[in-house]
Formats: structure tokens, C-alpha cells, sequence
């Protein structure tokens, strides 16, 4: 077996870690979502999919946001959990909640220069041979991380659309362990959408 897919093996581990984690909205997924992009830059480059590569950047500064995020405590939920708990469970940390409705616009809005951006840089500066699929899957993932760092439930649908996605471009690019895993994240983005909905629910009963 090659060092590149030994890479992909390693990195494909770490990637059901993050999965597990973050399908139970553990705080634990952020420690994963540093190691996976160090395994991933390698990966990404020698495929050519220089987005992906450039994306893994912004997911290890993103992943300190979140892990600092989700482990803050505001006052209202400090409260609430003195009054009802005497455990250090999740209910002291960010709760679950909706993107609010009027951060919509901005947060399309923002895809949409991204997007635009990362398929220009790709089109005149590189040698992908997907620059519009690689350029949409990086953009979108930029808003599904934000969305995730602020643990807003509605980012597991956009990670259903990036997930489908990039199952097929790993499957074009002939990295078939990779395929396999966001073919996964694919099918679990899914319940995961409906597993938070279900805690956000219970948390507020």
C-alpha cells in the first residue's frame, strides 16, 4: 500500500472521529476538525484540488473559534444549568439553536462572492480541472463551518449538499477512501439535522 493512501486511511479515521462527535454536538469534534485538515492539505494537493487545499487553512482557524464558542458559557444557559444541574454536561455550554432569519441574506450573499472568487482564482491561477465544483464545495463549506462554530442546526443541511458533492468529485479524482467517507457524512448529515432538531427541542421543553 502507497504513503498516499495510508494518508487517506489516517485520514479517513479521524473523519468518523469528527462524525461521531459532531452527530452528538460534542465539543470533543473541534480537537478532531484540527487534526483532519494537517492529514487533509497533503491529500488535497496532490490531487490538484488546490480550493479544497486552501479551505483546510481556514477550517484550523475556524476550528479554535469553535472549540473557544461551544465551551463559553453565556449567562442566560450558567443559569439555567446552576438552577436545574449539578454536572459539567453540554446543557452549561452554546446551545443548539436556528440561524436566525434575518442573517440569511448576508450569509448568501457572502457564498456568492466566495463562490465567485475561488472559481476565478481557480480559472486563472491553477491547473484544476474542476474549478467550478471545487470552488462551490470550498464556499459552501466556509458558511457550513461558520454555521456549525455558532451551532446553528441548519448547517447540517448545507454539509448534505457539500458531502454529495464531494463524494463525487473524490470518486473523478480517484481518492476512493475519501469517497467513502463523505459518502458517509452524506447519509449522516441527514439524521444529524434531525438528532439536533431533536435536542434543540428538549432543551427548550
Amino acid at each position: 500500500m502507497t504513503a498516499d493512501r495510508l494518508i487517506e486511511i489516517a485520514g479517513l479515521l479521524v473523519g468518523l472521529l469528527y462524525l461521531y462527535w459532531e452527530y452528538h454536538a460534542d465539543w470533543r469534534m473541534w480537537i478532531a476538525s484540527v487534526v483532519m485538515p494537517v492529514i487533509s492539505l497533503f491529500v488535497y494537493w496532490r490531487a490538484g484540488l488546490y480550493a479544497d487545499f486552501g479551505i483546510d487553512i481556514y477550517y484550523l482557524l475556524i476550528a479554535v473559534y469553535g472549540y473557544y464558542t461551544w465551551r463559553r458559557k453565556t449567562r442566560r444557559v450558567a443559569t439555567l444549568h446552576a438552577t436545574r444541574r449539578n454536572d459539567d454536561s453540554d446543557a452549561s455550554h452554546l446551545p443548539i439553536s436556528r440561524t436566525p432569519l434575518r442573517l440569511w441574506p448576508v450569509l448568501a450573499v457572502c457564498f456568492g462572492v466566495i463562490y465567485l472568487g475561488i472559481a476565478y482564482v481557480l480559472l486563472h491561477f491553477t491547473d484544476s480541472t474542476v474549478p467550478w465544483w471545487d470552488a462551490l464545495n470550498t464556499s459552501l463549506s466556509i458558511v457550513a463551518m461558520w454555521m456549525l462554530a455558532r451551532k446553528w442546526v441548519e448547517q447540517w443541511l448545507v454539509w448534505l449538499v457539500v458531502d454529495a458533492v464531494s463524494t463525487a468529485l473524490y470518486i473523478y479524482k480517484g481518492i476512493p477512501f475519501y469517497a467513502v467517507l463523505y459518502a458517509l457524512y452524506t447519509v449522516i448529515a441527514w439524521f444529524g439535522y434531525l438528532r439536533w432538531l431533536r435536542e434543540m427541542r428538549n432543551a427548550s421543553a
